[in-house]
């Protein structure tokens, strides 16, 4: 009599594995096609991006070709990666991490900065929001005389370009760069070109 019901415990110990198998077999295909879903969404954001933002300039600072000696892309720093205290718009101080709006419009062939808010406002035809984040806040002056004044670094994950090889034979010494960004409706940007940036003529 001892027999069968040991039998009868073992198969009933078997039915959670045996069950579990189609489940895992399941989840399995589930990741798989979220992992696809999100290739396949990043590829179409950045497709709709540049087919549907709206273009712009922006200026760099002299980019220092050694970067080239760590890998096979260039750090980029932007005019207005950089911005005064006095563009700060926002019910207090800016602090890391928060986000941010900038406000840029057109000065020459560049787009500048002529606000920093901490919420998205409203802006005319001519000029565009770039979303970011500060990156640090510094302070310069004496807090006890109230003079202390202050300056946003913004990070807008525009920082790395990946340089094509003819481009980084070009790069011989420290030069300005131009960089073309789409800005998506709902706030998304990516590089689309750079280019040297043309010295003015000499007079």
């Amino acid at each position: 009599m001892k027999t069968p019901l040991a039998d009868s415990s073992a198969t009933i110990a078997e039915r959670p594995s045996t069950l579990s198998e189609p489940r895992r077999r399941q989840w399995l295909l589930w990741l798989v096609v979220a992992q696809a879903v999100f290739v396949l969404g990043v590829a179409a954001a950045g497709y709709a991006t540049s087919a549907l933002g709206r273009t712009i300039w922006l200026r760099t600072a002299p980019v220092d070709p050694r970067d080239l000696l760590y890998g096979d892309y260039l750090v980029l720093n932007y005019n207005v990666s950089q911005l005064p205290g006095s563009l700060w718009h926002g019910a207090q101080l800016p602090r890391r991490k928060q986000a941010a709006y900038v406000v840029l419009e057109p000065r020459g062939s560049a787009y500048e900065a002529v606000g920093v808010y901490d919420s998205k406002p409203t802006v005319n035809a001519a000029q565009v929001i770039l979303r970011g984040s500060v990156q640090d806040v510094w302070h310069s002056g004496s807090r006890l005389r109230h003079t202390q004044r202050y300056g946003v670094r913004m990070r807008y994950g525009l920082e790395r370009y990946y340089v094509p090889q003819d481009m980084g034979r070009q790069l011989t010494r420290r030069q300005q760069l131009r960089v073309q960004v789409s800005i998506a409706p709902w706030g998304q940007a990516r590089i689309t070109k750079v280019e040297h940036e043309t010295p003015p003529p000499t007079k």
